[in-house]
């Protein structure tokens, strides 16, 4: 695909996520990455915070929303050159979820100098995908860290 590699590790990502207070409501859990595709899988936990409606394990689409938009900056970090911000994202809710946790895995598709576009799934305990996203950045390429 011809995109730089930033050479990130699982620390690195959990590190920089670890500074955000906003992302860390999340407590996403960094589970896996690969630099050479520019991929990235996070896990969040159930909470009450975290549901629809009290008692049902129902997820809150905000939160997959932010899941979405979260994931996809941190994929795109693995091979942008520069810190990025969310132009936008969508966000659709293909089923109810009811999980323990969700996992949200983020894939790099394009990637320029001054933007990126980066496609996110959401899936359940069992490997069900309950949301599918994506999201465009823009690359500020003039600075030097997020």
């Amino acid at each position: 695909m011809g995109m730089r590699n930033n050479n990130l590790t699982i620390n690195d990502i959990q590190e920089r996520i670890n500074r955000s207070k906003y992302h860390q409501l999340f407590q996403p859990k960094v589970l896996e990455l690969d630099n050479e595709i520019a991929r990235l899988k996070l896990r969040v936990s159930m909470c009450d915070e975290f549901e629809r409606q009290p008692e049902t394990n129902q997820w809150h689409g905000g939160v997959m929303g932010s899941l979405v938009d979260i994931t996809g900056c941190y994929a795109l970090m693995l091979v942008a050159g520069g810190p990025m911000l969310t132009l936008n994202f969508s966000t659709d809710f293909l089923r109810l979820a009811v999980s323990d946790h969700l996992y949200a895995i983020a894939t790099v598709r394009r990637i320029g100098s001054t933007v990126g576009f980066v496609d996110v799934e959401i899936e359940d305990d069992v490997g069900v995908t309950v949301v599918t996203g994506r999201a465009c950045y823009a690359i500020r390429a003039d600075k030097t860290e997020v």
